[in-house]
């Protein structure tokens, strides 16, 4: 567990000195998949409907609800491995 928390906050140091910013629906995933590894289910209020960034980050992570912080964190983990 301590080596799965280690390597998913040095993916967090590692997705921040990408060469090239990923796609939007991959920052999203990796947004949804670093909210759920580090805090869990989504919370909080659905931001206003002309929050379109906001929103759009809250259904990504909506969409991880039910996933275990672990499952999350191993995930996140893998995609920025892959984007590197």
């Amino acid at each position: 567990m301590a080596d799965l928390r280690a390597q998913f906050e040095q993916a967090a140091k590692d997705v921040k000195a990408l060469p090239e910013r990923p796609a939007n629906d991959t920052m999203l995933r990796l947004y949804a998949l670093y909210k759920q590894g580090s805090e869990g289910d989504v919370a909080g209020a659905r931001p206003g409907m002309f929050d379109f960034v906001g929103s759009a980050k809250f259904e990504a992570w909506e969409k991880a609800k039910g996933m275990s912080q672990e499952q999350a964190q191993k995930k996140y983990v893998d995609l920025v491995k892959s984007l590197l």
